[in-house]
């Protein structure tokens, strides 16, 4: 998986400073990996997570090019390696080509209300009338404030999200950035034989859990309640189509849950907390229980969201 401006760096994983010594790295990565040896009751998270950490600074060419900005160290990657953060790959539609196969048909601009919301930020943190080549440099992301960082994770989960649903095939319509007065965005909405989903593409840089039908987790603002949130959101774009959601859907990094798939609450509709690479074969099956819906069904549904539906900066 690429990696976020949200992940934790070399140096805060091994817990250095930047201006750290060799030996000193050398020092902490060893302690770490005693310490978080899994047969010596460490975690198998944290044991990963140092390794890669000792991959990218452990060495002097490898730390040089991680401090330049690139995110792989020189034995895996060309020097011109670094995290694709930029918008250049991800329009309208959601991505690029990269097979003739049929496509879901897609509306609104996946990300780009983060996007937007980024660039603005990141625009005023380095000051007005400073230039700014590059606002996806991976040396400026990484030195940015985390509510800075986590507006690009966000526009990069949703545009993840945009390509796994773009191939879900031409019996599915998706709309990106929905606009729910009054409350937050939908990321998506997702409409296809097996129901219609409110989606919401997210990444907090760390693990999350249910707890009393509520996302948690150490990286998560006390006060975000991301199930209420789109539920509500849900509930006011529904109210306007004049349609029923059959499920709300979070969608988070591969890990970031103990459950690839996870349901939340007991009443219809409810929320699920799924893993990205679980999401297209969610979509596609559905919910248990749950019918498909015909042809007719999904036309006027369709048409319904079609007439309501206005996205978010238009």
């Amino acid at each position: 998986m690429p990696e976020s401006p949200l992940s934790a760096s070399p140096y805060e994983v091994l817990g250095v400073s930047t201006t750290a010594t060799q030996d000193e790295l050398r020092r902490a990565y060893r302690r770490l990996m005693r310490e978080t040896h899994p047969d010596l009751g460490g975690s198998a998270r944290q044991f990963n997570a140092v390794q890669l950490a000792w991959e990218r600074v452990g060495t002097e060419q490898d730390r040089a090019a991680y401090d330049r900005g690139r995110n792989v160290p020189s034995s895996d990657a060309g020097d011109d390696d670094a995290p694709t953060w930029s918008a250049s790959t991800t329009g309208r539609s959601g991505t690029q080509r990269a097979d003739s196969r049929p496509r879901a048909r897609a509306y609104g601009h996946p990300g780009g209300d983060s996007r937007e919301a980024y660039l603005g930020l990141i625009r005023e943190w380095v000051g007005r009338g400073v230039p700014l080549d590059d606002p996806y440099d991976p040396k400026l992301v990484r030195s940015a404030p985390r509510e800075i960082r986590h507006q690009l994770a966000n526009a990069l989960a949703e545009e993840q999200t945009a390509r796994t649903v773009a191939t879900l095939g031409i019996g599915y319509t998706v709309w990106h950035d929905v606009l729910a007065p009054g409350e937050a965005k939908l990321d998506h909405v997702v409409l296809g034989p097996t129901g219609l989903f409110a989606v919401k593409s997210e990444d907090w840089g760390g693990p999350v859990r249910v707890h009393r039908g509520e996302v948690v987790g150490e990286t998560l603002d006390p006060r975000e309640e991301p199930v209420r949130s789109i539920v509500r959101s849900a509930r006011t774009v529904a109210k306007a189509a004049r349609v029923k959601f059959t499920a709300s859907v979070i969608v988070v990094p591969d890990g970031a849950t103990p459950e690839a798939v996870e349901f939340i609450g007991r009443k219809h509709p409810v929320t699920v907390l799924v893993e990205r690479a679980r999401l297209a074969d969610l979509l596609r099956t559905g919910l248990p229980g749950v019918d498909r819906m015909g042809g007719n069904q999904l036309f006027d549904i369709r048409t319904r969201l079609q007439q309501t539906i206005r996205f978010v900066g238009l």
